[in-house]
């Protein structure tokens, strides 16, 4: 794949895979199954691998779960709860396996000596319990995997849950685990709920989550939850030397450990024991959607550590999307923000795996006419969870099929061409601004829950006062206040509502510097890449000011956007794009006048805070992944390209160009044992 196909590939991936994450973690909705979603994430990963421009290590490589939800407390968690990488074949598990071994500088012989210890997958709601000299002081939800919600109260109801530790527990520990429900629970629970003319849940997994996310701690005691508990996040002494010995630990401290988990001496133990669970699968008391697999040995995970949002000592080895057959009834084309139109099936509801599907994804033109799926068509679809089914294709059959789905040449909403560029999968709208989809996608984007998050202003609402001529630009949002009367005026708008909203909007009138330019809704700038924007510029006056600088090719300003770890060559275009845009350029005008952009608060300090480091050559005493994780958890940013913004180059055996340019620049170098000394490691002859 070229570089402008790879890229236009690449957006859109991002886009899909960040609505994926809040679907399934925001809002306990998931909209694709586990293997779309992983397919989509691998793609992605594969694309950056190939072209390292388009690395941008935004939400969709970093990102863990969703944004707390402010109706709960936030609770900053000590240690990240993280998230998995999943594989789905014995050929993926052992290229894992390889990449760990590699990692570590193992040779083949040793890294099938690697023990594994296998749990089976519940995908349920992941909790973290903080447990103070013995006692349980807080519980807490995964979030967006550094601050969760805080559901104490709720988890008190659940009597898997120890309160107290015994006195050999370290003074302060998380103990972290899954909260889920049992088959029986909840066929039972839908029973009851079904009698009274409630709304049934569709799944455990929502069950679990939606009991366990109740404002109303005695409803969630009257629901049937169940823990497991399989991982440790912070603690101030050390458990045990290996995960199985931590998970007997666990036991014997009281807490619920699955019964199914198992060591494993070899690699190769391991896909025996997948298909034995997986023909076991439906005889467990519980949804299992996989089985987890972690290396044993504490220490090496230790040194493994983590890249993006996983661990590379942990994988999850999923099992397959279950499918059913239906007909095809319609496909209707969404308008996004950024312009780009998606086209979603409508189903004749079927069930699938005890679910009822009526809807599924189409991505784009080519994924229609690959598939050759038509309205009227027979499909089959798969799905894993609740989620909006994947069409896999049409099921042949005697009848006629009907004609082939032409994708629209001009925009359903406001009337203007649609356009595909040349390398891009996606067809847009160019009507920008101009097309009131677009700009009320935006809107709805600025006041999302990782933006600036309003209490009370959601899509609805949005699409409401838009409609009605009150918010025409995000700028408009804080002068509703001005026209209190004419929110009163509206159906449902009433002094309380209305006054809870206005409260709600004074409060956002600070916002942090990293929220403020993710809710711009910059195509590319996810949360991850706004973070790294807001940590290089801190405050927003800077950052405006470089970009206007920026604009003039090789200008100090354009060369130091591009020394940024993460921030690639398409990243700049659109930045660029943006800020060449009058229109974004009065918006930015506008919001400065009724905001207050808040300087980005810099990272924890660490030995190596605020330096940029450059590793080049060939190390001897560890992998060079290993010396990068390990300049990152010492507060450091680690670019792979030296700049006179380069605050140390460690240059190893057969440094070439790189090591050469420091020279020319006169930047600040090491060699690999003073690399060690500075990252507080031993001498590399007693490591």
């Amino acid at each position: 794949m070229d570089p402008t196909d790879a890229s236009a590939e690449h957006a859109r991936l991002a886009s899909l895979i960040a609505r994926w994450n809040d679907a399934y973690y925001r809002d306990d909705s998931p909209e694709v199954s586990d293997a779309e979603y992983d397919s989509a994430r691998r793609a992605l990963l594969a694309l950056e691998d190939a072209h390292p421009a388009l690395r941008e290590k935004h939400d969709v490589s970093t990102r863990i779960g969703a944004a707390p939800d402010s109706a709960f407390g936030k609770i900053a968690h000590r240690v990240p709860m993280l998230s998995l990488d999943n594989v789905f074949t014995t050929e993926e598990f052992t290229a894992f396996v390889t990449r760990a071994a590699r990692f570590l500088g193992l040779d083949d012989k040793a890294a099938d000596a690697l023990c594994f210890v296998a749990e089976p997958k519940i995908d349920g709601l992941s909790i973290s319990l903080s447990y103070h000299r013995g006692q349980l002081v807080r519980g807490t939800t995964r979030g967006d995997g550094m601050t969760g919600e805080d559901v104490t109260d709720n988890l008190l109801t659940i009597d898997a849950i120890p309160r107290t530790l015994p006195s050999d527990a370290p003074e302060d520990i998380e103990i972290r685990g899954e909260i889920f429900m049992a088959k029986a629970d909840f066929l039972a629970l839908n029973e009851a709920m079904q009698a009274k003319g409630q709304k049934i849940f569709a799944n455990p997994r929502n069950a679990a989550a939606g009991s366990l996310r109740q404002l109303d701690p005695g409803i969630t005691a009257q629901r049937p939850l169940s823990l497991f508990a399989y991982a440790q996040g912070f603690t101030s002494a050390p458990v045990a030397p290996t995960h199985w010995a931590y998970l007997e630990t666990l036991r014997r401290w009281g807490f619920p450990v699955n019964p199914e988990s198992t060591l494993l001496a070899h690699a190769r133990d391991i896909a025996p024991y997948i298909e034995r669970i997986g023909r076991e699968r439906s005889a467990l008391p519980y949804d299992i959607d996989g089985v987890v697999l972690k290396i044993d040995d504490v220490a090496l995970q230790a040194r493994l550590g983590f890249v993006g949002r996983a661990p590379r000592w942990a994988i999850a080895w999923k099992f397959p999307s279950e499918q059913a057959i239906t007909r095809l009834e319609r496909i209707e084309i969404q308008v996004g923000r950024t312009g780009a139109l998606t086209p979603t099936a409508h189903l004749e509801p079927v069930n699938v795996g005890g679910v009822i599907v009526s809807r599924a994804t189409l991505h784009n033109e080519d994924e229609i006419a690959r598939k050759d799926v038509r309205p009227g068509d027979l499909v089959r679809v798969q799905r894993a969870g609740d989620v909006i089914p994947q069409i896999l294709g049409p099921v042949p059959e005697d009848a006629e099929r009907g004609p082939a789905f032409v994708f629209p040449v001009l925009c359903p909403v406001c009337g203007a061409k649609t356009e595909r560029q040349e390398g891009e999968a996606v067809r847009r709208c160019t009507g920008g601004l101009t097309c009131e989809a677009q700009v009320v996608e935006r809107l709805i984007h600025f006041v999302s829950r990782p933006a600036f998050d309003i209490e009370g202003l959601g899509e609805q609402s949005i699409r409401e006062f838009h409609e009605a001529g009150l918010v025409r630009s995000p700028g408009d949002i804080f002068r509703l206040h001005r026209r209190r009367d004419q929110i009163l005026g509206r159906f449902g708008w009433k002094e309380t509502s209305t006054g809870n909203l206005l409260r709600a909007i004074e409060a956002r009138r600070s916002i942090a510097f990293s929220r403020f330019l993710f809710g711009l809704g910059i195509r590319r700038i996810g949360e991850r890449t706004a973070q790294l924007l807001a940590r290089h510029y801190q405050s927003f006056e800077a950052w405006q000011e470089a970009m206007q600088a920026a604009v003039i090719i090789g200008s100090d300003e354009r060369l130091a956007l591009g020394s940024i770890m993460g921030i690639g060559e398409t990243i700049i275009a659109d930045l660029l794009a943006f800020f060449a845009e009058p229109h974004n350029r009065d918006t930015l005008s506008d919001l400065a006048t009724e905001l207050t952009i808040l300087p980005e608060a810099r990272p924890e300090e660490g030995p190596l805070s605020g330096r940029t480091i450059v590793f080049t050559g060939t190390l001897h005493s560890m992998t060079r992944p290993e010396a990068k994780s390990i300049a990152e958890r010492l507060g450091a940013q680690v670019s792979d390209s030296v700049s006179k913004k380069t605050g140390l180059v460690v240059l190893g055996e057969k440094a070439g160009s790189k090591a050469k340019k420091a020279a020319d620049l006169g930047l600040e170098t090491c060699d690999e044992a003073g690399w060690r000394r500075l990252a507080g490691l031993p001498p590399a002859e007693s490591a």
